[in-house]
């Protein structure tokens, strides 16, 4: 079989019965830790009242399935894309290093509207999330990612939308075929440009919450007899050759079942572009050992690899002045100067970007292509800082950043940043509430039942009314 084939075959055949336990129980973590972005984004993100009003205006705001965060109800499609391009607004989501993406932000809501449509069990739609991820992530890893994002594509929202599309075609319970079909339909929606960093855009959030719909959409019109394309990832005209130079299609496959992606993904603790936590843990690092002040720092310098100037690092100018959140989020010197600064780097931070103290110390934070860092990709986002204060040069080198898969944060710590994210929105007995659902997601005999813990008590506190 055909590497379309094959994939849609283990997605549709998954069972979470046959999961190893620990990937199930990783699968649980990796959504409540989505939820709790989404949750926070469904308040604070500056571009949500645009997402509401326009869901709105297209008459997608009378239905009866959930966003997270949010005492309306919506109809499938608007979830799906509301929950996704939530829960990528923050920044603060998932990521698999490999891959170069955030393979949870379109899976997990496609794979929960889908749920709400369905009346499915938890266990099913769990299943269907771990099928995604690996969908999504293994597709990235074939392309590779980097040549993918070198002709100017995101791949959470390109590769995201057939992560979708199989977890959705999961949950509907559809066969092999129906899940190629599936795939072979997203392709013809398969989108996602990497120029919302000219101008601090809000089509990267946008993007991922449509390829999340989009996945939906796919599998809705399998369901109902649709027949989609064949070959549509290793194909003449498929995703994998039309949009890289070089790809290897059978990576997609290698040790299918027994090796699981999803194991490989990594959790933020912080809400920005990952290629800046090494250097944020470098940064609170060197900062409490040596009770470094911002009036002794005379200069920083940052080491990335290739990705990570593309992303954070370049053009200097340009990162050492950011005007809104998203330059904020992908801006390697903001984020050091935050951590130094202020001995951490939250949500709250980026109201610090008119800071004095933060400002001043911009301009003195380089950003430079490291081999040393290079040599570690994309097995690991790495990255070295070099701090030079009291005449004496410090220096660390973070290989394995705090959330990666040989760090991951443990269930107290994760249940943290889900609190410190949601209590503000839902209080917190009820966060609490919530989260006790979502880490019991395979237990719940309906994903309709799960969502009533998900919406603030008083709609008069949403965004957008």
């Amino acid at each position: 079989m055909g590497v379309t084939a094959t994939l849609s075959g283990f997605a549709a055949g998954i069972r979470l019965g046959a999961v190893p336990p620990a990937v199930a129980a990783r699968a649980r973590f990796l959504v409540l830790d989505l939820i709790g972005n989404i949750v926070r984004a469904r308040h604070d993100a500056e571009s949500t009242s645009s997402f509401i009003n326009a869901v709105r205006g297209m008459g997608m705001a009378a239905g009866n399935t959930g966003v997270f965060g949010d005492a309306c109800r919506y109809t499938p499609a608007g979830a799906a894309f509301l929950n996704g391009a939530l829960a990528h607004s923050l920044d603060f989501d998932d990521t698999h290093a490999a891959g170069s993406l955030h393979p949870g932000a379109a899976v997990i809501p496609a794979a929960l509207a889908a749920g709400e449509m369905a009346g499915a069990h938890g266990s099913d739609v769990l299943a269907a999330i771990i099928a995604g991820y690996e969908v999504t992530c293994r597709i990235a890893l074939a392309l590779p990612a980097g040549e993918h994002y070198d002709r100017g594509y995101h791949p959470t929202a390109t590769c995201g939308a057939f992560g979708a599309a199989a977890a959705a075609a999961r949950v509907f319970g559809l066969d092999a075929d129906g899940v190629s079909d599936a795939l072979g339909t997203v392709l013809s929606q398969a989108s996602g440009s990497l120029q919302f960093l000219a101008n601090g855009a809000w089509t990267k959030r946008f993007q991922v919450g449509w390829a999340a719909l989009n996945g939906l959409m796919a599998a809705t019109l399998v369901r109902e007899g649709f027949k989609g394309a064949a070959e549509a990832l290793e194909g003449r005209h498929g995703f994998m050759r039309a949009y890289a130079p070089n790809p290897n299609p059978e990576r997609a496959l290698q040790d299918l079942g027994a090796s699981w992606e999803l194991m490989n993904t990594a959790v933020k603790p912080y809400p920005s572009c990952r290629y800046g936590h090494a250097g944020i843990d470098a940064a609170l690092a060197l900062r409490e050992a040596h009770d470094l002040q911002v009036a002794e720092i005379e200069s920083v310098r940052l080491g990335l690899s290739k990705s990570g100037m593309l992303l954070i690092g370049a053009p200097a100018d340009k990162k050492q002045n950011p005007r809104n959140v998203v330059d904020g989020q992908f801006s390697g010197p903001f984020v050091i100067s935050v951590a130094l600064a202020t001995g951490a780097m939250g949500w709250d931070s980026y109201q610090l970007l008119a800071d004095p103290t933060v400002r001043s110390l911009l301009p003195k934070i380089e950003c430079v292509f490291d081999p040393e860092i290079e040599a570690e990709f994309p097995t690991n986002m790495s990255g070295k800082l070099t701090i030079e204060a009291r005449g004496r040069r410090f220096e660390q080198k973070v290989v394995v950043p705090k959330g990666e898969p040989g760090n991951f944060l443990s269930e107290a710590e994760l249940r943290g940043k889900f609190a410190g994210l949601t209590d503000a929105v839902l209080g917190a007995e009820r966060a609490a509430t919530l989260a006790n659902a979502l880490l019991a997601i395979d237990s719940t005999g309906s994903i309709s039942g799960l969502m009533r813990h998900a919406a603030p008590l008083m709609a008069a506190r949403l965004a957008g009314e």
